[in-house]
């Protein structure tokens, strides 16, 4: 279990702490998305509930690498990512906990021509959007990490990306939207939603009902299970990834930096959050065979660097199951997604760490952690209204690149929720693109 993550609830509900009555808008889940949702409804000076079932943050809000990143990322989310930066660096500003938000560059090198051609090739496509991107030389690949040239083929630099420490960064950003009047609860799972004439009139918790107007749906890889209970099917699948951290180790370079092989971010206390993209374990479960022709070509992408498997997650919380809103729900069976690691596929990773970076040879790993990421079949996020339900924003499959990209999925959930005009273009985002012919 990622360390922290056993501390007492900074916002729990109970007897001196009751849940209202009635509120405007209901946000269900404590990760980035719908922290950032309720601090932007708070601002706004909307009235706004957030309920997690377990601990803010205590998912993948806190176990991703914490790259703040335009780079590399599908055009379609481009401007709402450098929306996204924006507010990063307003929340910045504004916390009185340094969170460790830098703005170090992001880097990544490439090892081959191929690999090098499909990083030139992204930033043709990203040209439009005028950004700080640019080719390296092969001698510049190597010297941003403190090497010679004759390694890397070039590399890819953006100067303005970020990064910083998400298990601090998530619940500061809490601690701002209860300042600015949210109503935060942890430890309170949301059961079902309540509807009149297809509308949304309330939610039913754990500990109880709130009436609202609207609900925004920001559960992760719960969202899923939450609707098709409702009898919605949505596409998405859970997919296990894991990282590392070091001790304290000398320097590389001043912002995370990616290669084939593993990929490092600078943490403020002086080691190195380590991962490698590409390299997941998909568990099989029911929704997996309800939705499998719209994952196949993602899959056919990827298999070569994805583990897929039967495992106890098929009737795990996360597997098809019905339940009532006044009966013990999987959220609560469930408080929190802590998959273990593979120690292996960890000991392995950071052997390759160290031969990339000279800098972590002999330097040990301080702790490593697993994490479920929610996963669309084009890795995109889903962003906006689900059908049939009036009232219910969703906003869910940031597809392992969700921590960088919270806080515009968060602001553009509470607009479309609150029916103001929406910061980025929604379409590419819509949550019915997948059912169209």
């Amino acid at each position: 279990m990622l360390s922290g993550m056993n501390e007492a609830p900074e916002f729990p509900p109970g007897p001196d702490r009751p849940l209202p009555e009635a509120t405007e808008v209901v946000v269900i889940g404590g990760g980035v998305v719908g922290v950032t949702a309720a601090l932007t409804l708070a601002e706004w000076g909307v009235p706004a509930v957030l309920c997690e079932k377990g601990r803010i943050a205590g998912e993948q809000s806190s176990r991703n690498w914490g790259w703040i990143r335009v780079q590399g990322r599908d055009v379609r989310e481009i401007p709402l990512m450098l929306e996204s930066q924006a507010l990063w660096r307003r929340f910045g500003e504004r916390s009185t906990v340094d969170f460790g938000l830098r703005q170090g560059g992001i880097a990544h090198l490439a090892e081959d021509e191929e690999e090098l051609a499909g990083r030139q090739a992204w930033l043709a496509s990203a040209r439009p959007f005028q950004l700080s991107s640019r080719m390296l030389t092969p001698a510049e690949a190597g010297e941003r990490i403190g090497q010679d040239g004759t390694r890397f083929a070039g590399g890819l630099l953006t100067p303005t990306d970020m990064h910083a420490e998400p298990a601090l960064a998530v619940p500061a950003l809490a601690r701002l939207a209860a300042e600015a009047g949210a109503a935060i609860f942890e430890q309170t799972a949301v059961r079902a939603l309540e509807r009149s004439g297809g509308r949304v009139t309330g939610v039913v918790t754990e500990h109880g009902r709130v009436a609202c107007r609207a609900v925004i749906l920001a559960g992760g890889a719960w969202c899923r299970p939450f609707l098709e209970n409702m009898g919605h099917s949505l596409p998405q699948l859970a997919v296990r990834a894991q990282a590392l951290r070091t001790a304290p180790a000398p320097p590389i370079a001043p912002g995370p930096v990616g290669t084939r092989a593993a990929s490092v971010r600078p943490r403020l206390d002086g080691g190195y959050t380590v991962g490698r993209a590409g390299t997941a374990r998909f568990d099989l479960i029911p929704a997996a065979f309800a939705h499998f022709r719209a994952f196949l070509p993602l899959l056919r992408e990827s298999w070569r660097a994805t583990q897929i498997r039967f495992g106890p997650e098929f009737f795990g919380a996360l597997g098809r199951r019905r339940w009532r809103a006044d009966q013990f729900s999987p959220m609560e069976q469930a408080r929190m997604l802590d998959p273990a690691p593979d120690r292996k596929m960890s000991a392995a990773l950071l052997r390759a760490a160290g031969r990339v970076y000279p800098q972590l040879r002999d330097v040990p790993a301080v702790e490593d952690w697993g994490g479920m990421i929610d996963v669309t079949p084009d890795e995109v996020p889903l962003i906006g209204p689900v059908a049939g339900v009036e009232g219910l924003t969703l906003a869910s499959g940031l597809s392992g690149h969700g921590f960088g990209f919270g806080p515009g999925a968060g602001l553009l959930a509470a607009q479309l929720a609150t029916g103001r005009a929406p910061a980025a273009d929604p379409a590419p985002f819509a949550t019915d693109r997948f059912d169209r012919p």
